[in-house]
């Protein structure tokens, strides 16, 4: 039995389709599962992170989004190993590597959570994405409202994952040998800019898009709808760290699942619904 935290996010979920798909037991832990829409082959449960002990009977496996255990994650941690669990996959960050800034907000959180795997005596895989696909979805509001895209950095590029890339390391890393100890760090295929990112948005949905470049200081609440306040400078300090500079590219995705890590454009038809009117 594998037990997925965080199954009705973006990766989360993708994770249980691929594992229900493939017959293999998923117990998918969700806060509102008579919402969750998840498929008929996960057994669906509801998260109560204060009893980890009954969401990991006859479980050998977790993944793990730390967000949706937060501060109880040494608890949670303690538990699975009591009732079984035996390997731990993580969902990490990108940003954890040599001469990173250890004070950033995101920075600590993931570094937090891989130290606390690190002593819960627990085999472990950390997965390190960088930039995801989906974070395009805050320009979605302004696309279904017409063609001018405001937002900062127009020639900051990045090499975005869909998150389905992510879960399919993740299957590979739960169900085949050789992943314990591994930290996996995972990009999409190819730079792209953001102002490439909306024109390929556009082609998906047949409408031509325009970026409209945004300076930082008037960047307000709204580009950002799904970023913490506290959180924003930061985030705006990261986009103009990638103007003009080439982003990390790894091979991990089709050296794991043995398939190429898709393309932004090819996540852009896969999501083109969430953009349109």
């Amino acid at each position: 039995m594998i037990v997925v935290t965080g199954a009705t996010g973006n990766v989360g979920r993708a994770l249980v389709e691929r594992l229900a798909a493939a017959d293999r037991p998923v117990r998918a832990l969700t806060r509102d599962p008579q919402r969750a829409g998840l498929p008929a082959g996960a057994e669906v449960v509801r998260f109560e992170p204060d009893r980890p002990a009954a969401l990991f009977e006859g479980a050998t496996r977790l993944f793990l989004y730390v967000q949706a255990v937060g501060e109880q994650t040494p608890a949670f941690l303690a538990a699975a190993r009591t009732a079984g669990v035996r390997h731990v996959v993580l969902l990490s960050s990108g940003i954890i590597q040599e001469g990173a800034d250890e004070s950033h907000p995101i920075h600590v959180m993931h570094a937090t959570a891989e130290r606390q795997i690190l002593d819960s005596g627990l085999a472990w895989t950390f997965l390190r994405p960088n930039a995801f696909a989906v974070n395009a979805f805050q320009w979605a509001p302004q696309i279904r409202a017409g063609d001018r895209v405001r937002g900062v950095f127009a020639d900051g590029l990045g090499a975005p994952i869909h998150e389905d890339d992510i879960a399919a390391v993740a299957e590979r890393a739960l169900l085949d040998d050789g992943h314990e100890g591994a930290a996996h760090r995972l990009t999409g295929p190819e730079a792209i800019s953001n102002a490439g990112q909306v024109e390929a948005i556009g082609r998906a949905v047949g409408r031509e898009l325009q970026f409209v470049e945004v300076p930082p200081d008037q960047a307000d609440p709204e580009l950002f709808p799904f970023v913490p306040p506290h959180m924003v400078k930061d985030l705006l300090k990261a986009f103009e760290a990638t103007v003009g500079v080439q982003p990390e590219i790894t091979d991990a995705v089709e050296r794991i699942t043995g398939t190429p890590a898709r393309s932004f454009a090819r996540w852009a038809e896969d999501h083109a619904g969430h953009f349109r009117h």
